[in-house]
């Protein structure tokens, strides 16, 4: 299984010369398997440039997994270049949203009104598919499972395990641990605290063993407080997440706009002195738009 990096900035895309190192794309990561079978996950900013690698390759079947509906996961989606031609397949999986009481169609919907953008569906010359997902319930994608699970985000939110042949990996999307916002002895704190940690052991199980983790590290610790409730990692939690799951490589990601490549990295070395490996953990790593990991 080959995983590239295509966009590891979280929220909003910034480019400059200050985030060249590590890139200014939204979220876009390509998999694929050993059969060559293409996966995407996520569809930001950094989907446009993948999408124009594909056109080395026609016709193209692209499978994409969207983790959730916020901008900076979904807003490359109408600049996929293959979806222009005829004869290439994409097929777009995600969540139902409970809110709006539709399926993942309303990604593309949404953002192809004649007010956001000069092109319909309609005229898009590919086939485009769209698979509603139920959370817990694998699937398959040639010689792949695909499993989505629920994370916690202001969103219907799908972290993904992806398995084939005895390999494994798992995307948390954007995810914020369970907090319990209750003192001890407060009422329903206890009641509240099993459900918290019945809720991380869900997500220990999602995780566990896998080969590599790519999570949420949008915060330090120190920032965290006045982040709270907005839905993001710390490298802290994600670290933590990493050892508990046994996992063997970590791609912290969704990096902070407002945070430079040296001020990411100076973050990133703060984590991993606050966690000195052990023998037996996880090897930490800074996802880097256009690094590719094979395993």
């Amino acid at each position: 299984m080959k995983v590239k990096f295509w966009g590891v900035r979280g929220s909003i895309a910034s480019p400059g010369p200050n985030t060249m190192r590590y890139g200014g794309n939204t979220t876009c990561i390509e998999i694929r398997t050993d059969n060559n079978e293409l996966i995407i996950i996520d569809a930001g900013t950094g989907i446009f440039p993948l999408s124009q690698t594909l056109l080395n390759e026609l016709p193209v079947t692209a499978n994409v997994l969207i983790t959730h509906s916020h901008w900076d996961h979904i807003q490359g989606l109408p600049f996929f270049q293959p979806n222009f031609i005829a004869g290439n397949t994409m097929r777009l999986h995600g969540a139902f949203d409970p809110i709006a009481g539709k399926g993942i169609e309303q990604v593309m919907a949404v953002q192809l009104q004649y007010s956001y953008f000069p092109v319909r569906e309609e005229e898009m010359k590919a086939r485009i598919e769209y698979v509603t997902l139920a959370p817990d319930e694998g699937f398959q994608i040639g010689s792949a499972t695909v499993t989505p699970y629920l994370m916690c985000h202001p969103v219907v939110d799908f972290g993904y395990r992806i398995e084939e042949n005895g390999k494994s990996l798992f995307f948390t999307g954007d995810h914020e641990p369970p907090l319990n916002h209750l003192a001890p002895g407060d009422a329903g704190f206890a009641q509240l605290q099993q459900e918290i940690e019945a809720r991380n052991n869900y997500l220990l199980q999602a995780m566990q063993g896998v080969d590599v983790l790519i999570a949420d590290c949008s915060y330090t610790t120190a920032e965290y407080p006045a982040k709270i409730g907005w839905g993001h990692g710390t490298y802290h939690s994600s670290i933590q997440y990493a050892k508990k799951a046994g996992v063997k490589n970590l791609f912290c990601t969704h990096h902070e706009p407002t945070r430079s490549d040296d001020a990411l990295e100076a973050a990133f070395a703060e984590a991993i002195a606050e966690h000195p490996r052990q023998a037996g953990d996880p090897i930490y790593r800074l996802a880097r738009e256009g690094d590719c990991f094979e395993f």
